[in-house]
């Protein structure tokens, strides 16, 4: 589809200015398992209690997954492999940690991992625009498009499913009125 520069240089401008920010929180999301609070060390106990065994293995993953997913994305470089990541985590934690709280973020529900997964998605679809490595190193629509809309899909939905089939184990919780009964 061709587009005219004005219209595609305000839509590069916008997808970066989508790219960064959202690439840049992700990245320090992941940075602060690393460095922040608890460290992998208390990120590690958490995973385990949501059922993410072994802890310590998927704090690692999650860590390293943010961080490498969302500099790419604000890069805007190997675009619909970082979505797919983004795409990943997002589904693991909205599963794991918020699913059972609803929807609304403030009640610690999934609706923030929704939001970013669907970014991912978008970007992952549309491409990193002008202002991205992509675009400077080679074909700006080679995994743009379906392409990357299938790639996005494919890994991160599809990895993020085999990821909660092969680790999630969650403690059963015990019914109180049949304890009770």
């Amino acid at each position: 589809m061709q587009l005219d520069s004005s219209y595609y240089n305000a839509f590069s401008t916008a997808l970066v200015i989508l790219r960064i920010i959202v690439g840049l929180t992700l990245a320090a999301h992941g940075y602060q398992k690393f460095f922040l609070g608890g460290r992998i060390p208390g990120t590690s106990r958490w995973f385990e209690s949501i059922g993410m065994k072994p802890g310590k293995l998927h704090a690692l993953m999650a860590a390293s997954t943010e961080i490498g997913s969302g500099l790419l994305l604000a890069f805007g470089f190997l675009t619909p492999l970082a979505c797919a990541g983004m795409i990943g985590v997002m589904i693991v934690a909205g599963w794991t940690a918020n699913r059972s709280n609803g929807f609304f973020s403030m009640n610690h529900g999934y609706e923030y991992n929704l939001v970013l997964a669907t970014i991912g998605l978008a970007v992952a679809t549309l491409g990193a625009g002008r202002f991205s490595i992509d675009h400077a190193i080679g074909d700006p629509e080679a995994f743009s498009g379906w392409w990357g809309f299938w790639i996005a899909i494919v890994a991160g939905i599809g990895g993020s499913i085999a990821h909660l089939v092969v680790f999630y184990r969650p403690t059963p919780k015990h019914d109180t009125a049949a304890a009770e009964a």
